[in-house]
């Protein structure tokens, strides 16, 4: 009965374990599809002659690529990767998360390193799928960095679907 019981066992586990296996297949930012996305961000901020940084971060939130423009001040390409890093790991915009933690408990989510509640970040999603975020700063307004970012995004639109 124990033999039986571990046949039976090893049976039912032995294509679990194959499967643990198999490499994991995702997708994620690549390298053109984020400078396509800088430059549609950087090309609509200068529409209104704002000088902007624009960072881009991959789906592990992690730099995948960044610009800082003509004439930004320093901390524009921080602030801007703490934007994309803020929208990447809350899957909204960090406007939104901005307003989301804004007062109540939530407003302790605002303590996690990295983030920052200011607009300007916004998720890089495939279909429902967030695949990386872009953040943009130097416009005079989180609102404004964001419809340069949603800008870049919008450059790739058709690679998203």
């Amino acid at each position: 009965m124990k033999m039986t019981s571990l046949i039976v066992f090893t049976a039912l586990c032995l294509p679990a374990l194959a499967h643990a296996q198999a490499p994991q297949m995702e997708k994620n930012i690549s390298t053109a599809m984020a400078q396509a996305i800088i430059a549609g961000a950087v090309e609509e901020c200068a529409k209104t002659s704002f000088r902007v940084s624009v960072v881009v971060v991959d789906k592990a939130g992690q730099l995948a690529a960044a610009l800082r423009g003509d004439g930004t001040a320093p901390h524009t390409v921080e602030f801007a990767r703490m934007k994309a890093y803020t929208a990447r790991t809350r899957n909204q915009t960090s406007l939104e998360f901005a307003a989301a933690t804004a007062a109540g408990d939530a407003a302790a989510l605002r303590q996690i390193p990295g983030v920052i509640a200011i607009g300007g970040g916004v998720p890089i999603k495939a279909g429902t799928e967030t695949i990386g975020a872009v953040g943009v700063s130097g416009a005079p307004g989180g609102d404004k960095d964001e419809t340069c970012a949603k800008a870049g995004i919008a450059k790739v639109a058709a690679a998203l679907n």
